[in-house]
């Protein structure tokens, strides 16, 4: 039998050893492991970026909402002989909630950071005077046909529904609600509203805009939102996580100073703020001696009418900031007796800064609270981290600068 020999095999007809399996599955793995390196952050990209927008556009909202009335703040009456802004009278702006439902001042609070009520007259005929004696309480109010109103309208008008306010120069005002329109008449019913005093023949009536902004803070239901109340019966949210909302005031330090005589028909007669009664003129709707009120008083010496205000910063220029001591320690108007009381120095009110906070809604895109996240959340990787976005802006209403 013949031994024949197997013929050696070709080299590239042989396998891979054992190290050569090794090592390229060593390079498989790097490989693999760089793509996905480079691909894990592409998707953390992928689900942060739509939240980033989404709470960009949340913070556009609240920003434009809030600018656009507080740019109007002040805007007064301009048909009557009261015309002029509403800083003439009372304060337009206040750091608190103010309206039918919930009122901070029936609560005794008078100062919120949170919170900020605004108002103003819109473009509105609807502009009239008190024709009688008004009773209190009162469900009607007289006035008079104002020169001006639309055709066939002596009402000016004045409908069922329209937020009114009447306000007089002793510093008082009353928002309310038209329930009743008596044309023949010209009688405005009301209910639910309850006037602070008992308004004369004279007193202002307009329709206004009244917006209050705050903070709503469930923290049971996980709720937080800026929120919208328009003085009567109606809150509504105007953006979602808003986890930051705080208000700062800056105002004039000079006090007010009178313009001409109290007895002359024609406004303004102070540089801001309600004019006092004529001097030796006792007003019986307020606490305030003859001569004064909450914004001057008879001076000793002389007998004449001088600023009851101090000088927040006496030998300096330009706004100084408004504390909250400094707006919840009187002198109050149009007293310190009155239900729908404000302290005097809210007449200064020249400019409001706003701080805005949002959270990304899901909480699996925040981390633990601290400096990024004002409330906490359950993402353990910086990859999907959102962090909260916050805005600072300042507005300064043009109505309440008027001869700045």
């Amino acid at each position: 039998m013949t031994n024949r020999r197997r013929p050696a095999p070709l080299r590239d007809e042989r396998g891979f050893t054992i190290i050569e399996m090794l090592v390229a599955t060593m390079i498989m793995v790097a490989a693999t492991g760089a793509i996905f390196a480079l691909l894990d952050p592409s998707q953390g990209i992928y689900r942060t970026q739509p939240e980033v927008s989404d709470m960009q556009q949340r913070l556009r909202v609240a920003q434009n909402t809030l600018q656009s009335d507080l740019m109007m703040a002040g805007a007064g009456t301009y048909l009557s002989a009261g015309s002029g802004t509403l800083l003439n009278f009372f304060a337009p702006v206040v750091p608190y909630r103010v309206g039918t439902v919930d009122s901070d001042v029936a609560a005794g609070i008078f100062y919120r950071t949170d919170a900020i009520t605004i108002m103003y007259v819109p473009q509105t005929a609807s502009q009239c005077s008190i024709r009688d004696q008004m009773p209190q309480p009162s469900a009607e109010v007289k006035v008079n046909a104002q020169p001006g109103c639309p055709a066939g309208d002596p009402l000016c008008g004045f409908n069922v529904g329209m937020r009114v306010v009447i306000f007089d120069d002793t510093g008082a005002y009353d928002p309310f609600t038209v329930t009743n329109v008596q044309e023949a008449a010209l009688h405005l019913q009301h209910r639910d509203d309850t006037f602070s005093k008992s308004y004369g023949p004279g007193a202002q009536i307009a329709q206004v805009a009244m917006h209050t902004y705050y903070l709503r803070t469930d923290v049971a239901n996980d709720t937080f939102q800026l929120m919208h109340y328009d003085g009567y019966l109606t809150d509504e949210p105007i953006a979602d996580n808003v986890v930051g909302l705080e208000f700062e005031y800056f105002g004039d330090p000079r006090p007010p100073l009178l313009l001409k005589a109290v007895t002359d028909p024609t406004g303004p007669w102070t540089s801001y703020g309600p004019k006092p009664p004529a001097i030796g003129v006792d007003n019986p709707s307020t606490t305030w001696g003859a001569g004064e009120n909450c914004a001057f008083q008879i001076d000793g010496a002389s007998g004449l009418q001088v600023p009851r205000m101090t000088d927040l910063a006496p030998g300096a220029s330009g706004l100084v900031p408004l504390t909250q001591a400094m707006l919840t320690d009187g002198p109050w108007c149009p007293d310190g007796a009155a239900t729908s009381r404000f302290d005097a120095d809210l007449l200064r009110v020249r400019k409001i800064g706003v701080r805005l906070r949002v959270q990304v809604a899901s909480a699996e895109m925040r981390g633990p609270a601290g400096q990024l996240f004002n409330r906490g959340g359950s993402s353990r990787s910086g990859l999907s981290f959102v962090p909260d976005q916050e805005i600072r802006f300042e507005i300064t209403p043009r109505n309440m600068n008027l001869g700045r």
